[in-house]
């Protein structure tokens, strides 16, 4: 597996058979994982690490590009959940592209209603079982909503949560399409996952 010029949070880097976790990653199931969004670096082995060592640096280094553009509809964007009721998800929305890549300057407040979440079963999706606060998503602008906020929706398979803290304060790594599992204590939650791109 080539290792990726970009990653966000828990997007696979390289396998431990061929390169060696530093800063910004992390090991599940023998692979090693992004633990940071930002661009990748594979550093040439050493006397201490044999293979490559394989690092995320954050993306608000110089190599970010910051920007005053307004999220438009159809735009991918990146944010962070703010607070949750039955009904919806609000999020502030930090960055756009698929990557995160296009920092904004402030963020901009989005919903993602109870129906916008997945695409299937949307009777039954609950929408503390899908988002927490804290949760870092990626998604797609649906509607420029109202003047208080967006619309956003993740109900495509490569949307979902990308980064998050278990309740007890551990960071999280997807082990399906609706959980993840924390990285050293094993305890489980409920999520709407993203599938890594």
């Amino acid at each position: 597996m080539a290792v990726p010029q970009f990653a966000l949070p828990g997007d696979s880097l390289a396998a431990t058979s061929t390169h060696t976790p530093s800063t910004g990653s992390h090991v599940f199931a023998s692979t090693i994982h992004a633990s940071l969004a930002g661009p990748v670096a594979s550093a040439a082995p050493s006397k201490k690490t044999p293979s490559p060592a394989v690092s995320v640096s954050s993306s608000t280094s110089a190599s970010t590009s910051y920007t005053a553009a307004l999220p438009s509809v159809n735009d991918i964007i990146l944010g962070r959940i703010t607070r949750t009721n039955p009904r919806q998800a609000t999020l502030d929305i930090l960055a756009l592209g698929p990557t995160g890549t296009l920092v904004l300057r402030e963020p901009f407040p989005a919903i993602i209603r109870q129906q916008d979440i997945r695409a299937t079963e949307i009777d039954k999706v609950k929408v503390n079982e899908s988002f927490r606060v804290g949760d870092i998503v990626r998604g797609v602008v649906i509607s420029l909503g109202d003047e208080r906020s967006y619309f956003a929706s993740t109900a495509k398979n490569e949307f979902g949560v990308v980064l998050a803290v278990s309740e007890g304060g551990e960071q999280m790594v997807p082990v399906s399409w609706k959980e993840m599992r924390e990285v050293h204590g094993g305890k489980t939650e409920l999520r709407k996952v993203a599938k890594p791109v």
